[in-house]
């Protein structure tokens, strides 16, 4: 399990996050929304040991991630797999180095090992036939489901997807979704998915917690979470860009709106 209890984060005056309190229970895929800048990235970071809390404390495991040595902190890093936004390859590496080099870095396995992981990964990805091509070659999507190849290689036991279809098109974007859902189901991969799009996070997620103002501001199951009363949620959910009941924005008129 993964858990938050009241994390508070500031980067210089700006409060990002302001007691942050959230579980997560093994086997799911909890997605987190919320407005552009509510830190939802930097809450992620949190479980990793890349961000330490100003205040508060964040479990993984029954272990508080910012009181680790260094050791062990590398060694519950081995357990969780990072899928960065924009893919985050290495131009300069072939695909199957770039899906190999958290494999290497941990020294465990033999080569012809990690030969036989970095193919399962790609195989799962439903990417074959690239291990020899360069992240140039590559598609966007192509490039996040690498990504997403390199984070499983590893056979974490948590996922953390950090917005996984930006930049993609509706149907690339089902892709990834539909992978996503089958790390769940056929790995048994606990997920944590950072997104905005709100039709990946009601095809992936097992609960949605919506960050606002640096705390969670509701949390529920996906049938919940479209239920919501909550204006500030109604608000998110639809993509409105005022409130219920709120005026429209400055310069807005009826006849600018047809």
């Amino acid at each position: 399990m993964i858990e938050f209890k009241n994390v508070h984060k500031a980067f210089g005056p700006k409060e990002v996050l302001r007691g942050f309190s959230l579980q997560v229970v093994e086997g799911e895929t909890m997605v987190i929304i919320g407005f552009s800048g509510t830190g939802k990235s930097v809450a992620i970071k949190h479980i990793v040991g890349l961000l330490e809390p100003d205040e508060g404390e964040v479990w993984v495991d029954g272990l508080r991630v910012d009181q680790l040595s260094r050791k062990d902190l590398y060694a519950l890093r081995g357990r969780i797999g990072y899928v960065f936004q924009f893919a985050a390859l290495f131009d300069s590496m072939s695909i199957g180095e770039n899906v190999a080099m958290g494999l290497r870095k941990q020294g465990q396995l033999s080569e012809a090992e990690i030969t036989t992981r970095v193919d399962e990964a790609l195989h799962l990805v439903d990417l074959p036939d690239v291990r020899n091509r360069m992240p140039s070659e590559l598609s966007g999507g192509m490039r996040k489901r690498v990504g997403i190849a390199r984070a499983i290689a590893l056979r974490p036991k948590y996922i953390l997807y950090d917005e996984p279809t930006t930049g993609l098109d509706p149907v690339t974007s089902a892709t990834i979704d539909a992978l996503m859902v089958r790390m769940r189901q056929q790995l048994g991969v606990t997920g944590i998915v950072i997104t905005h799009d709100m039709r990946s996070a009601y095809t992936v997620g097992s609960r949605i917690a919506m960050l606002y103002e640096g705390t969670v501001r509701a949390v529920g199951t996906v049938s919940e979470i479209q239920h919501s009363t909550d204006p500030i949620v109604r608000q998110f959910i639809e993509g409105r860009a005022t409130l219920e009941g709120s005026a429209p924005l400055v310069g807005t008129s009826a006849a600018a709106a047809q």
